[in-house]
């Protein structure tokens, strides 16, 4: 391990025992590595960061974080190399994403990254990530939003489907995939991804 590398208090919830015992023998005794449940990192103030494994349940949690823990800097280990599954991570909440088999400098340089407030993701993530920003149309003024179009915006930014906006507020499929259209429009972004992203950045919802 790295003598440089700064010593944090860093909380894992893993599904798999043995790959907690191989982050801690990564780490050895320079950082405090914590198992715990989702419940201890909601109550935990003082973690440098939370190390979450992506599974079937990554953006139900990636959702209650953000609701009781919005500063809670969290990275994400997970086996796909998708961009837009990547970038549907980030803009789900997390701070970085991190592919298993990563080198064990990656995976330094990441939990610093992360730690440290800033973003990590493969390189052409991130510079997709830019280019939606940096591509976008300024806005102006506020964007206003209807109270349904507010409430579609807080599920999308959350990582839900269509279909499960149509379920929990109680309409077609096709009416929320017309409402997505429109913020699209309005937006003036491309895809769902930067849109997610944009309101993000802009704070454009609470």
């Amino acid at each position: 391990m790295n003598e440089t590398f700064p010593r944090m208090r860093i909380g894992v919830i893993l599904a798999d025992p043995l790959r907690f015992q191989g982050l801690a023998a990564l780490f050895g005794d320079r950082t405090e590595l914590l198992p715990m449940l989702p419940t201890d990192a909601v109550r935990r103030s003082d973690l440098s960061l939370l190390i979450l494994e992506a599974a079937d349940e990554l953006f139900a949690l990636l959702a209650a974080f953000r609701r009781a823990r919005a500063g809670l800097r969290i990275l994400v280990l997970g086996d796909s190399s998708d961009p837009a599954y990547i970038s549907r991570v980030v803009a789900a909440g997390a701070k970085g994403y991190l592919p298993r088999n990563a080198s064990i400098a990656e995976m330094e340089m990441a939990f610093q990254v992360v730690a440290d407030g800033s973003i990590w993701a493969p390189r052409k993530v991130l510079a997709g990530l830019i280019d939606t920003l940096s591509t976008t149309e300024p806005v102006r003024q506020r964007v206003q939003f209807t109270p349904r179009e507010r409430e579609v915006l807080q599920l999308l930014v959350l990582g839900s489907p269509d279909r499960d906006i149509a379920g929990a507020l109680g309409l077609s499929v096709r009416t929320v995939q017309g409402m997505v259209r429109a913020l699209l429009k309005r937006v003036g972004v491309s895809n769902r991804v930067a849109l997610t992203v944009y309101v993000m950045e802009k704070h454009l919802i609470s």
